[in-house]
């Protein structure tokens, strides 16, 4: 797997936000399928970016870069997923503190045009990437068709700690970069904005029967006209638009398999 390539080729000139997601990438078996996909729906338009290989591509929402679509390795049984990468300002001390609290360094550190970039999971098994360099934190954006919230239900106090040392959480600036419970989560907020919670599933086991993942959600105008694009176009429907304290929310998941939801963006 080409990690490098499976980040973007964002050329925002802002470094990314230590402790924040700051990019989120698609690996799929038919990239060129998911931009049929992804594109309609989300009004993106895609450019490849350059010295990157064949079949990689950074989609932008009106203008603004936001997610990377890239291919899954031919021989590999890995299934079609959206992964999120949070913002660090030194990969390595955090991949020594991914070791430290359990969790399991996957691939990396490497070196890409954007920076430093590695995988890792948590004890629990749910993967995330890590992001050290240049590249705009898309999801500070209110936007239509950017990433707008990710939640992780597994053990939320657990998680809380893991991810809290390995991204250094209290090392912020509280108006800045600050946590609080509420609605049954734990919620990372950027300048007074919810970017990602932590929350404890309903039937929460030690093993549970699917690994915990990082769900990701994108923000769309007209919420009920997209879930009807969606269904035609491919996706599957897990769950019915229905309010939620972040704003009316449907999950879905894409004509590969791969877990989204859509949130309205009025909210």
């Amino acid at each position: 797997m080409d990690l490098g390539s499976s980040i973007s080729g964002s050329t925002l000139d802002v470094p990314c936000l230590p402790g924040a997601p700051s990019w989120v990438s698609l690996l799929a078996r038919d990239p060129m399928a998911a931009q049929e996909f992804y594109g309609p729906l989300l009004d993106w338009s895609f450019e490849p970016p350059r010295e990157q290989p064949p079949g990689f591509v950074v989609a932008e929402a009106q203008g603004v870069q936001v997610a990377g679509i890239g291919r899954l390795p031919p021989h590999e049984r890995f299934p079609a997923t959206w992964t999120t990468f949070f913002g660090v300002a030194d990969v390595d001390a955090a991949l020594r503190r991914v070791r430290e609290r359990m969790g399991t360094v996957g691939v990396g550190p490497l070196d890409a045009w954007a920076g430093r970039v590695a995988l890792a999971t948590d004890p629990d098994g749910a993967v995330f990437g890590l992001w050290q360099g240049t590249g705009g934190p898309a999801r500070r954006l209110p936007l239509p068709g950017a990433p707008t919230w990710v939640e992780l239900s597994t053990d939320a106090f657990a998680a809380a700690m893991f991810y809290g040392d390995v991204l250094d959480w209290a090392a912020h600036d509280p108006g800045h970069l600050d946590m609080a419970w509420e609605h049954e989560r734990v919620v990372l907020r950027v300048e007074g904005r919810g970017v990602a919670a932590l929350r404890t599933a309903d039937d929460y086991t030690a093993s549970l029967p699917v690994r915990p993942h990082w769900h990701l959600s994108f923000a769309v105008d007209d919420l009920h006209r997209a879930v009807v694009q969606a269904l035609r176009t491919g996706a599957g429907l897990v769950s019915a638009p229905a309010a939620t304290p972040y704003g009316e929310t449907a999950e879905l998941h894409d004509p590969e398999g791969a877990p989204f939801s859509l949130v309205s963006a009025r909210h």
